[in-house]
């Protein structure tokens, strides 16, 4: 394993460095937060942040390095030249001979792949028409018509008092956003503008499957880091992420032995640390 000790105002902003400086994704490296930063007052006695990143292949020791013992120099001998050859005369080249033209070659047409769709509806059942599923079309119409980014809602009902919202459309990664940051803030002010009239429901919003994806990358996440923690017995500190996906790296490791799983900060820079428990079976 190889490691560098990087600073900046925040952690993120730490770690963002680090990343840069590296070359690698988030997912490819464990964070270790030694430092916090701080503000000051008015400036005075700030402390930026300084974060470890651990990458590499995982080795049994410490990377050390290899110190050798300098060579000694090697007295040049001096050249001896021979004397050059006297240049063979060239013959006269044969007049090349006109190439037949080639057959036109047909271009392969490049196939796009078709825009997965979230879930079949078979899974979700038939679409709903209640009240409760015409505020969430004629809101998401309407939202989706001023971000200019058509798409067309399909709402399902898979258990009572939560409605599955599925985008269907064409180049909806702007939807998304960065790790799903955009489709959470969708997701949260149509919950909050349906649920201001009559009872109270759960709405998930999801669009070309991202919820699914993302949830694996979590699940891998947090085996990966999981191995390091029993490994290496210590803790390690994830970045910041929401509650559903707090709730996956939790429900991932419930049962690992060694390793145990908490949350600490407040909303939106809470975070779960990993930590190595070895009272636990």
């Amino acid at each position: 394993m190889s490691y560098i000790d990087v600073t900046g105002k925040t952690e993120d902003e730490a770690i963002s460095n680090a990343l840069r400086q590296l070359g690698l994704e988030r997912d490819d490296v464990s964070v270790q937060i030694l430092e916090r930063a701080k503000s000051g007052f008015l400036g005075l006695g700030s402390q930026p942040a300084k974060v470890r990143v651990t990458y590499g292949q995982d080795e049994e020791s410490s990377p050390t390095e290899e110190v050798r013992q300098p060579e000694k120099p090697v007295e040049k001998q001096p050249e001896v030249r021979e004397p050059a050859a006297p240049k063979a005369q060239k013959e006269p080249r044969a007049p090349k001979t006109p190439k037949a033209p080639r057959p036109a070659e047909k271009k392969q047409e490049r196939k796009t792949a078709p825009v997965e769709k979230s879930a079949p509806a078979t899974e979700l059942g038939e679409e709903v028409d209640n009240e409760k599923a015409q505020s969430i079309r004629k809101f998401l119409s309407g939202l989706l018509e001023q971000m200019e980014t058509p798409a067309e809602v399909h709402v399902y009902l898979p258990e009572k008092g939560r409605y599955k919202v599925i985008l269907e459309g064409e180049n909806l990664g702007a939807l998304i956003g960065r790790r799903g940051e955009t489709l959470d803030a969708i997701q949260q002010l149509t919950s909050y503008s349906v649920n201001r009239v009559g009872g109270r429901v759960r709405i998930q919003l999801d669009a070309e499957n991202y919820r699914e994806r993302r949830e694996k990358s979590l699940e891998h996440l947090a085996q990966k880091v999981a191995s390091k923690v029993v490994k290496y017995r210590r803790s390690v500190t994830l970045e910041p992420m929401n509650a559903y996906e707090r709730h996956v790296i939790h429900t991932a490791l419930q049962d690992v032995p060694n390793v145990t799983t908490y949350s600490t900060g407040v909303d939106p820079n809470r975070r779960v640390i990993v930590a190595y428990d070895r009272e636990k079976r």
